[in-house]
């Protein structure tokens, strides 16, 4: 199976390079954010046309939250069932497999309130992790919105007092690993960047200015039948693509 996430930075803009991905790569379950679409927008009658079952949680012109299956798809869930009003998570079973794709707040500054409800989203999602059934194999993937290492980062100096990088942000991350989940990519690629995002301006993607912020947290079930990890650098190249790259996982069920 594969399970791929990517936050495409507008499905409306993004669409044709998104479905020339899906049918180029054809991967089970992809795990998509930042839609910006609403629930009537989203390209549901495409997608089927591409074999492919999908579920949405939209906002409009901003965050959305998706995930589409070839293998089966039941047991949708929105949100963290409180009042937030934000769609940043979407859960679905696909293929015996529970998923969550997630798109995690910025944060935009330490001292900005949106930091600190970066904070609480991540400390409901890791609360919502640690009530998972652990009988079935488990993945959070999705934009996370924070490096979980220098390693993850081209220049941390870059960063030092702002979002991504703070310590309060990594700890949240290894709150969710506490939980028993694990960072694929690094399990797979102990020692490589392995960079997901890359900004638009000063040529970021060519000279490497890259951040490792999408990540695939699984569990041990999952992380036992792992076969490859990888970022499709080349979804980043071309006209008009995604600020993000896809990040893939491959397991062997």
């Amino acid at each position: 199976m594969n399970i791929t996430t990517w936050n495409v930075n507008s499905l409306t803009a993004r669409w044709p390079r998104v479905e020339a991905w899906l049918l180029e790569k054809s991967p089970d379950v992809v795990l998509i954010q930042e839609t910006k679409q609403t629930d009537a927008k989203f390209p549901f009658g495409q997608l089927a046309r591409l074999g492919y079952e999908s579920v949405h949680c939209g906002q409009g012109q901003w965050n959305g939250v998706a995930v589409l299956s070839k293998v089966g798809l039941d047991d949708v869930t929105r949100g963290f069932g409180d009042d937030d009003p934000e769609a940043r998570i979407i859960g679905a079973t696909c293929g015996g497999v529970r998923v969550y794709s997630c798109y995690v707040p910025n944060g935009r500054a330490l001292d900005d309130p949106h930091y600190a409800y970066k904070l609480q989203w991540l400390a409901k999602l890791a609360e919502l992790v640690t009530h998972r059934d652990t009988a079935a194999p488990f993945v959070a993937g999705g934009d996370f919105n924070v490096a979980p290492a220098d390693l993850d980062c081209y220049d941390p100096s870059v960063f030092e007092g702002a979002t991504h990088v703070s310590e309060p942000e990594r700890d949240a991350i290894r709150a969710l690993e506490r939980t028993g989940l694990v960072d694929l990519t690094r399990a797979l690629h102990p020692d490589e960047p392995c960079y997901s995002w890359w900004d638009y301006r000063n040529g970021a993607f060519r000279r490497g200015w890259g951040l490792r912020i999408d990540l695939l947290l699984v569990d041990p079930i999952l992380l036992a039948k792992a076969t490859a990890s990888w970022v499709d650098r080349e979804a980043r190249k071309g006209e008009k693509p995604s600020d993000h790259a896809p990040v893939v996982g491959e397991f062997d069920l």
